[in-house]
């Protein structure tokens, strides 16, 4: 083929794809209206769950949000809202199974919290200091977000983000990316190490998993717009 045919198709390819532009469709998990493609853990409905105004929320304690789908490399879109002492979360690469109780037990949790207001306790009632790592937008007990200030106050919308591409991961809180990790890595290791996945399935790295909505109990919050783009990026 001459230079000048290989120059050209070279061009229309960048033309087709553009630069940086990402494969595939965006998919639409949660449209606002129904909670079809879900199911509460380890339940065949979505058992605990309500829709209000277009969110999601939980209305009791019977269990996460979960995909019926598992997902490996992804690009994760989702807006959330905690009013005051609200406390949730959106887990990833997560393993049901009847053995593992709880879904952050097996996969890593990107933190939803009130984090001025909430108020954490030990086994006695005591009140704890939260670390870093609890923080809004953190990837829970492991790596803390890099700005604390990005988080809107309590009772507005944030938009998060989540991107997995094989072992890197990155977290994004309102269009800032505020955690990122190589999943798996030695580092990775060393942190989970030393929190409290050491000795849960978490602590075992995975390829793929299902996406989770978590309630934490009767702890409130809300999540819209979610959607999902699968494929390399």
């Amino acid at each position: 083929m001459k230079p000048t045919l290989i120059l050209l198709l070279l061009l229309s390819l960048t033309a087709a794809t553009g630069p940086g532009k990402k494969p595939g469709k965006w998919t639409t998990l949660f449209d606002g209206k129904n909670l079809k493609g879900w199911h509460t853990y380890l339940k065949t409905s979505t058992e605990g769950w309500v829709i209000e105004d277009g969110a999601v929320t939980p209305s009791n304690a019977h269990g996460d949000l979960v995909t019926d789908k598992e997902y490996q490399n992804f690009d994760l879109e989702f807006e959330f809202k905690v009013p005051s002492q609200g406390n949730g979360g959106v887990i990833y690469k997560i393993t049901e199974s009847p053995t593992i109780k709880e879904t952050y037990m097996s996969g890593p949790e990107y933190q939803v919290l009130d984090d001025k207001g909430y108020e954490w306790k030990d086994g006695q009632g005591n009140r704890l200091k939260l670390k870093d790592s609890q923080m809004t937008a953190a990837a829970y007990d492991i790596v803390p977000p890099a700005d604390l200030s990005v988080v809107k106050p309590t009772g507005e919308w944030n938009k998060g983000r989540i991107v997995v591409q094989n072992e890197h991961v990155t977290h994004y809180l309102n269009g800032r990316k505020i955690v990122e990790y190589e999943y798996g890595s030695e580092a990775w290791k060393k942190l989970v190490a030393a929190s409290k996945f050491a000795t849960a399935p978490y602590a075992t790295a995975h390829a793929k998993g299902k996406i989770s909505l978590q309630g934490h109990g009767n702890d409130k919050v809300y999540y819209r717009n979610v959607r999902i783009q699968e494929g390399a990026m």
